[in-house]
């Protein structure tokens, strides 16, 4: 019975043993050994043996990219308004031996930091600058943090302003301010519009106007040109066909009914030429002066 309580303290002891000296590290995962009480080693991902009752393996330590969030802070802007920011933080550990002796509580440390920081950049800006320059005071928490967690082992990756919250009275006013802003440019542009279509309008009417002018001047042009070639055309067939007096008599009285056409027209006045032109067809019909015609010439 002794025996085989020993043996059995003996194998519970080996695998006390075993399970103290063969360690597995996960990927991503760095673990920090002391040796009696003092940093030792840093192990990497894998399996690795230590000396039992002599190293200790503290806590892993998270070698990934992390995120933490900061509770809304209030910040005081130049123009005094009191605003509350919410920050996110990415970061990565990148030293594990720093991380765990340089600092005790690396999460808080950041955050007060950050809170500072944030003070101070705000602080400097009005609340309109503070809305419209986040990626400013992206960059400027970024660097101070960076440059404060680099001893710790800490990386800084990122820096973001989740949100900005003014006090309701001035996001009222703000809110106000911006449709007032919207009115205005919808006035603005519908203007514009008024004014760009009156623009065109009249633009419109005015070549319109030019092209029938011109349209008009053209078919003046064209009109002129016939007249002229048909009085040509009918000068020349005249004079190529040699009339006598008579015939020219009697075209003057042909012309005489289109004279008198048209309501205006109230007297009528015949030239001498229409005179000399009725006397001559006369003569043409065998008339005398005294309206009998001529006796006929006797051989």
């Amino acid at each position: 019975m002794v025996e085989a309580i020993v043996a059995i303290v003996v194998v519970l002891f080996l695998l006390i043993v075993f399970a103290r000296t063969v360690r597995i590290v996960p990927q991503a995962r760095a673990g920090v050994v002391e040796r009696l009480g003092r940093y030792h080693r840093t192990l990497n991902p894998g399996m690795t043996l230590l000396v039992p009752f002599v190293d200790r393996l503290k806590p892993l330590i998270d070698l990934r990219e992390q995120v933490v969030t900061f509770p809304p802070q209030p910040v005081i802007t130049e123009d005094n308004l009191l605003v509350q920011i919410d920050t996110v933080l990415y970061f990565t550990v990148n030293d594990a031996r720093s991380s765990t002796y340089e600092i005790a509580n690396p999460l808080q440390a950041i955050e007060q930091i950050t809170v500072t920081t944030l003070r101070n950049v705000v602080g400097s800006l009005t609340l309109e600058q503070a809305l419209t320059s986040r990626d400013h005071i992206n960059a400027q928490l970024r660097g101070v943090l960076d440059e404060a967690t680099n001893r710790w082992g800490i990386r800084v990756n990122r820096v973001e302003l989740k949100s900005i919250d003014p006090p309701p009275t001035i996001q009222e006013a703000m809110e106000k301010q911006m449709r007032a802003e919207r009115d205005k440019r919808a006035t603005i542009l519908t203007a514009e519009g008024v004014k760009q279509a009156q623009i065109l309008r009249a633009e419109g009417e005015q070549q319109a106007a030019v092209l029938t002018a011109e349209g008009e001047k053209q078919a003046a042009v064209l009109r002129a040109d016939g007249e002229a070639k048909a009085i040509a055309t009918v000068f020349e067939a005249i004079h190529a066909a040699n009339p006598d007096p008579k015939l020219l008599s009697y075209q003057y009285l042909q012309m005489l009914p289109k004279l008198a056409q048209g309501d205006a027209n109230k007297v009528f006045v015949i030239p001498s030429e229409y005179s000399q032109a009725i006397s001559r067809l006369g003569s043409v019909f065998g008339l005398d002066d005294s309206g009998d015609s001529a006796p006929p010439e006797t051989k």
